[in-house]
């Protein structure tokens, strides 16, 4: 069921897509002028490559993606599924880290090309010129400072930037083709420079797909869509694991934007290349970072371009507002649940400050530089774009769709060359990224051990039979249980019970004629963190059994443990063997396998959470 607030905080699509268009729309304010960098006479043709890709390939997989992850999982949330135990997990936390790379490279890129477009404005005084650095950090400290006080009203404020600059770019834009039109001969220079410089349209289109892993930015947005999802609002009684309306609308909205976004991207490339001199866009010049604006202020004057200024400024810092809103969906999602960050990772306060803190220093090592932060940014989109591509193409041969294998094949495989490539061309970029993995992996690998001593249990229940096993039990006045090591329901043999017992009963004195419990945690998966147990009674031939599937066996008889004493008011009596084998070995075991030294553990879990000795169930170990 979803909750009120969250109800109350969900939207249409369309205003949905304002959430996440303040990241994929905001691009406009530096992608023209990037695509001249990279592409010159040819940023037309290669841009048109990038809206082939968006339409093509992107919008494709990730419309298959709102399908099968509708919660906001995107890419991660499929892989999750498919990939199984420490492999998944393993997998995830590189992709978390290439997607930390492209969130925070969002919020510190973004940051610096607003602070590119004010200081360069005219009118802003002269001394705030060669201050990018410290407006950079003013406006990552101001996005921090929004979030720490909340950010409910966020769909809200994004609509209203999204309508405002899209319409400032409409109004460029229209202004520019005019410009274009009206001087035919500007167009005529720039056909006979792509002649001159490529000789041939074949060379031409050869250089626009080399260049294009260059513009990647341009990708920007669709892990974002899919991260919204749930701020979609659907009609209520659904299915909550396949929720139809939420999922159409996404699909709506990452049509939309993809269509509005490919449209910008073409008109603005063409006009920026023919009416801006190619010295404009480099380091330094007028148009480097800010194309756009330099034609609003060139052909509509200072005063309408101060207007798209402000505008460009306040979507930029937006954006970085999508992308922290997209770190805090993601972390708490993952890392807590697979034990990999400690519980307070689940509130978004002190993520904003880690986050803050971490986009500051990025902001510093690259000085604010829109230019240099473009490898690193393009490396994490392009990344988390491909793993969706190969995620789909997965679900596709597990449903047997022969043809969708193939065209998503084919996707997978540009986005794979275009991964490569801008690898290859921008290493900085997944230097970025291995720093964000390494770090993820190392505090990921600590925390869960030092949340190793948990109990791990969400719940602990007993079905009708094993309550009532336990219940005859306490009304004899003790509770003892024999734990029994069992890889699966298929491996119960009476003679092992039989044996059980009477080792149990020789070697920890327990009288003939009291009952006893055995309890056996069957490990399914022990990448998993935490999960209810739900225990079961089963009865083999005299012997009585609670049987319970669980992520770790100490952490899990602590648990039953004590939801035994909860349930009959006394404290049982649980009887281990000694675990054989190097302690150290069994130690690891028990950290990535669920079991190992398993006594000891359990004791120290209880005791842990039990302070008061009398308050804790009695733990036993043979000689």
């Amino acid at each position: 069921m979803v909750k009120k607030a969250e109800v109350h905080h969900q939207r249409s699509w369309w205003q949905v897509m304002c959430l996440t268009g303040v990241d994929y729309f905001s691009t406009l304010g530096y992608q023209p002028g990037i695509a001249a960098v990279a592409a010159g006479v040819l940023s037309p043709m290669a841009t048109v490559v990038l809206v082939a890709l968006t339409l093509l390939g992107a919008l494709p997989v990730y419309r298959r993606v709102a399908a099968e992850s509708p919660h906001g999982g995107g890419s991660l949330a499929m892989f999750t599924a498919i990939l199984p135990r420490w492999t998944g997990k393993f997998f995830i936390l590189v992709l978390l880290g290439f997607a930390a790379t492209d969130f925070v490279i969002t919020m510190t890129l973004s940051a610096a090309d607003g602070a590119a477009h004010l200081v360069e404005n005219p009118i802003v005084p002269h001394a705030l010129h060669g201050h990018n650095m410290l407006i950079t950090l003013a406006l990552l400290a101001l996005l921090a400072a929004i979030f720490l006080k909340g950010f409910a009203e966020a769909i809200g404020t994004a609509v209203v930037l999204v309508f405002a600059y899209l319409a400032l770019n409409l109004i460029v834009s229209v202004v520019g083709v005019y410009e274009v039109v009206k001087a035919p001969h500007l167009t005529v220079v720039w056909k006979d420079l792509m002649f001159s410089q490529h000789g041939n349209i074949v060379a031409m289109i050869g250089v626009s797909l080399l260049v294009f892993p260059k513009l990647a930015l341009g990708l920007s947005g669709f892990e974002t869509g899919v991260a919204v999802m749930p701020q979609i609002r659907g009609k209520e009684g659904e299915d909550p694991d396949h929720p139809t309306t939420r999922i159409a609308g996404t699909r709506k909205l990452l049509t939309t934007a993809a269509i509005i976004m490919s449209c910008f991207l073409v008109v603005t490339s063409i006009i920026t290349t023919i009416l801006i001199p190619n010295e404009k866009f480099q380091t330094g010049g007028e148009a480097n970072g800010r194309a756009l604006a330099y034609l609003a202020h060139q052909y509509l004057g200072d005063g309408f371009g101060t207007v798209y200024d402000i505008s460009t400024i306040a979507i930029l810092w937006f954006a970085g507002a999508s992308a922290m809103a997209g770190l805090l969906n993601l972390v708490p999602r993952y890392l807590p649940r697979f034990g990999m960050a400690p519980e307070w990772a689940r509130a978004s306060r002190p993520l904003v400050l880690v986050f803050a803190v971490i986009s500051f220093g990025i902001t510093v090592y690259f000085d604010a530089d829109v230019d240099a932060q473009g490898g690193a940014y393009a490396t994490g989109v392009l990344v988390l774009i491909t793993s969706a591509a190969v995620a789909v193409t997965l679900s596709a041969a597990r449903a047997g769709e022969k043809w969708k294998i193939l065209g998503f094949g084919a996707v997978s495989a540009v986005f794979v060359y275009t991964t490569v490539a801008n690898v290859f061309e921008r290493p900085e970029g997944v230097q970025l990224a291995s720093l964000f993995i390494v770090a993820i992996i190392v505090v990921s690998m600590v925390s869960r051990v030092r949340r190793a001593f948990e109990l791990r249990a969400i719940e602990v229940d007993f079905d009708e039979k094993a309550a009532w096993l336990i219940d005859k039990i306490a009304a004899t006045g003790t509770i003892r249980i024999v734990t029994h090591d069992l890889e699966g329901v298929e491996d119960r043999d009476p003679e092992e019970y039989r044996a059980k017992e009477a080792e149990q009963r020789l070697e920890s004195h327990i009288p003939a004629k009291e009952p006893i419990l055995f309890l056996e945690v069957i490990v399914k998966d022990a990448s998993e963190f935490s999960t209810a147990l739900h225990v079961k009674a089963v009865e083999l031939e005299k012997y009585k059994i609670l049987s319970v599937e669980a992520t770790a066996v100490p952490n899990s008889i602590a648990a039953i443990l004590i939801a035994i004493r909860d349930r009959t008011g006394l404290n049982p009596h649980v009887y281990f063997e000694w675990t054989e084998g190097n302690p150290l070995v069994n130690l690891l075991k028990f950290i990535f396998g669920g079991e190992g030294e398993v006594a000891p553990v359990t004791r120290e879990i209880l005791r842990r959470e039990i302070p008061q000795r009398r308050q804790r169930p009695h733990v036993h170990v043979d000689s």
